[in-house]
């Protein structure tokens, strides 16, 4: 095809479809304790809103340790909750939280991803003796595994057989892959 003729076909041929939205993926953040700490305990969601599990991630630190906002935000609680220090940072849509800290960034400051707003405490530590961080995620109500935030949630394997392209993030839902499958024809004979 003539260099002519393919420039007069894209000027008169409507254009594709726009290029698709990035799909719902989480935010790339910080881990709030360094160097990268060990995780003590995960994320086990509770089946229901007052049921048992995990609503974070606890992470091996030092009392006194520097607390860092995972994400950018803003401080929207900073104090004493059920005798714990706890620091809320909010990043619209979400909010994370760390506890046991003596916040030291005031309700109402803006902070960056990686800037200080407390110190690990031991008084209240999930670990004791040891003293470890008690990091949450929410949106709204429900509570998200902290460790996507970092890349180091769970892994998500997808099949190689998969036709179109998955969506990754916390609001994909996957279809099941073996829904369909039906065992491959048998060589060996009927039962009688």
């Amino acid at each position: 095809m003539h260099l002519a003729t393919l420039a007069l076909l894209v000027t008169l041929l409507p254009p594709g479809p726009a290029a698709a939205p990035a799909a719902d993926t989480d935010p790339v953040g910080e881990w709030p304790l360094r160097p990268e700490p060990a995780v003590v305990e995960h994320f086990d969601p509770p089946e229901t809103p007052y049921g048992a599990g995990h609503r974070g991630v606890d992470l091996l630190g030092s009392p006194g340790q520097p607390v860092r906002a995972a994400l950018p935000g803003e401080v929207t609680w900073s104090g004493t909750l059920a005798g714990r220090g706890v620091v809320v940072v909010s990043h619209g849509a979400t909010r994370t939280t760390y506890q046991p800290v003596a916040g030291s960034v005031p309700v109402g400051t803006t902070v960056a991803a990686g800037d200080v707003v407390g110190s690990l405490e031991l008084t209240g530590s999930h670990c004791f003796p040891r003293a470890c961080l008690h990091w949450g995620w929410l949106e709204g109500e429900t509570y998200l595994d902290p460790l996507d935030l970092v890349g180091a949630g769970p892994v998500r394997l997808l099949p190689l057989w998969r036709d179109e392209p998955a969506r990754v993030g916390r609001a994909a839902t996957l279809p099941r892959p073996y829904a369909g499958w039906r065992p491959p024809v048998s060589s060996l004979p009927a039962p009688r």
